[in-house]
């Protein structure tokens, strides 16, 4: 990271996610605090992987010993106290502790390597609202607050959080996971950036996830709409709200390897819509609902809003959709804490049943035929094609 700035950037603002698995273990560490159930194990972790990281890259009088112990003495005391009945809204405030620890790190090696960056507590000013885990961003006021604080970007390097902002109270927030591409795009709307560049471990956007198909091609060119597309159906490279802010705005977005600094990856702009490969978006953990009147009567358009409002009650999203005279069918991802509470409310007024533990498979530029490779030895539950697309709830 420290060669990306500097053979890249001399002024500016760099987002910088959580490192590693640290999310992945903050929930862990949330899910038992909120249980009652021991969460030391996981505590103990998130100590000692950053404390590895840390001893190994700065010298004993380097400030930024101090910065961790502070942090760790945060996130003791928070979880020390008593869970509110909130859930969404103790997740993010434990789970932030990744970003704000992280961002310290970074920020503290590039200044002692002679890279001097300002760090910033974005929570100061990306505000959204109260919706934990999946904050609503206040455009207006986000704006101001960010063209105050970052005032300087055109003459130095700012570093801050991604994926963390706070409500009207202060209290902290989330953007939804992978969040910290969507930070940078409402930071660059907000200043009116000359362009975003997301580095990842892959070579731009692909066909297809390299983990789960061997051989997939890079796309080097893709119009907004058609990035919007993608990563709305599960492209997993960028942030589905990442190119909207974007795109109001005439940004550039590239994509590239940050393994592969030579390679220019993948560029998304204000382009028409071009030819490319079929391209295959899988999304796993996932629930298949089906919903049916308790008097057999017909799916009515009441009954479609009643069930729209208690999905949005419990802030699940659709992933696909699908009915019949007697039978609307959605899939959702998994998620314990809401969709159980969704069918039970759901039970009180339809014949409700689920299958879970499927995938949904997405194929956009679909060819006759793209499907071959990912069908074998699979069930199809739910199939839909169009001219440009098909879908395929599959066990």
């Amino acid at each position: 990271m420290a060669n990306i700035c500097k053979e890249h950037m001399s002024q500016g603002v760099i987002v910088v996610s959580a490192m590693g698995k640290t999310t992945n273990l903050l929930e862990k560490l949330t899910h038992h605090y909120y249980k009652g159930s021991d969460f030391q194990e996981f505590r103990q972790q998130f100590e000692s992987y950053h404390r590895q990281i840390i001893e190994s890259l700065f010298p004993l009088e380097n400030q930024i010993f101090g910065e961790f112990s502070n942090v760790l003495k945060e996130l003791d005391h928070k979880t020390s106290k008593k869970p509110s009945l909130n859930y969404d809204y103790e997740y993010d405030q434990i789970v932030s502790f990744g970003e704000m620890l992280s961002t310290r790190i970074v920020a503290a090696y590039l200044n002692l390597q002679q890279i001097k960056v300002e760090w910033v507590d974005i929570r100061n000013c990306l505000k959204t609202d109260s919706t934990f885990r999946e904050g609503r961003i206040n455009w207006e006021l986000t704006g101001k607050l960010i063209a105050k604080q970052f005032a300087d970007s055109d003459k130095k390097l700012f570093l801050t959080q991604g994926f963390i902002g706070s409500d009207q109270n202060n209290q902290t927030t989330t953007l939804g996971r992978e969040g910290s591409d969507y930070t940078a795009a409402i930071i660059a709307n907000s200043l009116n950036a000359q362009k975003v560049v997301v580095w990842k471990d892959v070579v731009g956007i692909l066909c297809a996830d390299p983990d789960w198909m061997s051989g997939a091609e890079k796309i080097t060119r893709l119009s907004y709409a058609d990035a919007i597309e993608l990563t709305y159906y599960g492209a997993k490279v960028i942030h589905p709200k990442t190119v909207k802010p974007l795109q109001n705005k005439e940004i550039p977005l590239q994509v590239r390897s940050f393994l592969t600094l030579s390679d220019e990856g993948t560029l998304i702009g204000p382009f028409e819509s071009s030819d490319f490969p079929p391209v295959y978006i899988k999304k796993e953990a996932q629930v298949l609902v089906s919903i049916r009147p308790l008097d057999f009567s017909f799916i009515m358009e009441e009954n479609l809003s009643h069930i729209f409002a208690v999905l949005a009650k419990h802030q699940i999203q659709v992933n696909l959709m699908q009915t019949s005279a007697l039978n609307f069918s959605i899939s959702v991802d998994t998620n314990m804490n809401r969709v159980p509470k969704a069918i039970e409310e759901l039970k009180l007024h339809y014949k409700v049943k689920y299958n879970d533990q499927l995938e949904l498979i997405t194929i956009r530029h679909y060819k006759p035929g793209a499907e071959n490779k990912i069908l074998e030895g699979k069930t199809i539950l739910v199939e839909q094609r169009s001219r440009t697309m098909s879908r395929f709830i599959l066990r």
